[in-house]
């Protein structure tokens, strides 16, 4: 696996958040680079303010910070440490770093943007340029050749500006764009309704929440198994989303505390209003942006639900669940339970039964696509 990221003479270590025993996958891509040689090739003056949008890993920001002052805008909590950890690895001084629910910083020179796989933030990050920069600020972003569609360049226009694309390379394409549209007011929010079990179900979503559109047929399957446990004490969502899962665990288990995680801090900020919205100052719900289950006390939780993600960033990858799983298994205490669901390819019943052994994982439930599992801690 590559670990250096080499152009004109200079050499960046970079590795992926969290570093892998046997990772297999770097931590930039040939859109970075593309953006690196074309920056380069303008000559800027050093001292620009430069702008990075959704940076994966850092190539971007340690590229830049040595000659500039850049500011990060990401929604992700793992993009944000890999980011500071490739920083300090490559002797660079500490940059801004921002979610995606701030405002633009004034006095930006330079706006470099990886585009979100989510229309919806990508709408979101546009209209904020838009209320931000002044027209002669140029915007470049970058993305694989294949995902730069008509609808694409559609939006940048609507929302943002004049709008031009580069010649490809390496399969990926840059877009050029200007601050210069008539202004659009979008909210940030989505708000829809859902009903489980005969329940209204109100739920707010942040433009990068996951499936924040309608209810996605894993989640509606899991609802219908959330067990009530009338000892339990300490209830994890692990992934949460909007909180769907935690709102239906809270009215199953009003005794319990219930805490959400996710990597998105948009996903943590929707879930924190949702279940405020349903449950109103309850004491005892936290709701924390956290790379799995990293610093919470072990033995600490009764019931842990997961949905784990099979991607990080645009790579497929299953070391999320992994993680995901020997977590839980460190957090539950003694007979604790870890409820998982997902596609009945992915086969989490094999990896469960390494971390928990084999007389502690079963099946609650099963459909033509989705499973159920059980995992209970020894």
């Amino acid at each position: 696996m590559k670990t250096e990221l080499s152009f004109n003479d200079r050499t960046l270590t970079l590795h992926r958040y969290p570093e892998q025993h046997y990772e297999n996958l770097q931590a930039w891509d040939a859109g970075d680079e593309y953006l690196i040689r074309h920056v380069e090739a303008m000559a800027l003056s050093p001292g620009k303010h430069i702008l990075i949008l959704n940076d994966h890993f850092g190539a971007l920001a340690c590229w830049f910070a040595r000659d500039h002052h850049v500011t990060l805008m990401s929604d992700s909590y793992l993009s944000h440490q890999g980011v500071q950890q490739n920083l300090a690895r490559n002797g660079n001084d500490t940059i801004a770093c921002l979610t995606t629910m701030a405002e633009i910083p004034a006095d930006i020179d330079l706006v470099l943007f990886q585009l979100p796989k989510n229309n919806r933030h990508l709408i979101w990050q546009l209209t904020q340029l838009r209320t931000g920069l002044p027209e002669n600020c140029p915007v470049i972003a970058v993305n694989k050749a294949k995902e730069i569609h008509t609808s694409t360049l559609q939006l940048f226009e609507k929302y943002l500006g004049t709008t031009q694309t580069s010649l490809a390379w390496k399969k990926h394409r840059l877009v050029f764009a200007s601050a210069d549209a008539p202004h659009q007011s979008v909210s940030p929010e989505l708000i829809w309704d859902a009903e489980i079990d005969h329940q209204p179900i109100r739920l707010v979503n942040l433009p990068n929440v996951f499936s924040g559109e309608s209810l996605d047929l894993g989640a509606r399957f899991f609802l219908c198994h959330i067990p009530a446990k009338p000892n339990c004490k300490h209830i994890i969502d692990l992934g949460c989303g909007n909180g769907v899962l935690s709102i239906k665990a809270g009215q199953q288990n009003p005794q319990a505390a219930l805490t959400c995680i996710d990597e998105s801090f948009m996903a943590v900020e929707s879930a924190r209003r949702n279940l405020h919205y349903h449950f109103g100052n309850r004491a005892n719900m936290q709701f924390i942006a956290n790379n799995c289950l990293d610093g919470l006390a072990p033995a600490s939780a009764d019931l842990i639900l997961c949905n784990p993600p099979f991607h990080q960033q645009n790579a497929i990858t299953d070391h999320i669940a992994w993680q995901m799983f020997c977590d839980a298994k460190h957090v539950l205490e003694k007979r604790g339970e870890l409820l998982v669901i997902g596609n009945r390819h992915l086969g989490y019943d094999g990896k469960l039964t390494r971390i928990f052994g084999k007389s502690n994982v079963k099946t609650v439930a099963m459909n033509k696509k989705f499973v159920i599992l059980q995992a209970t801690k020894p």
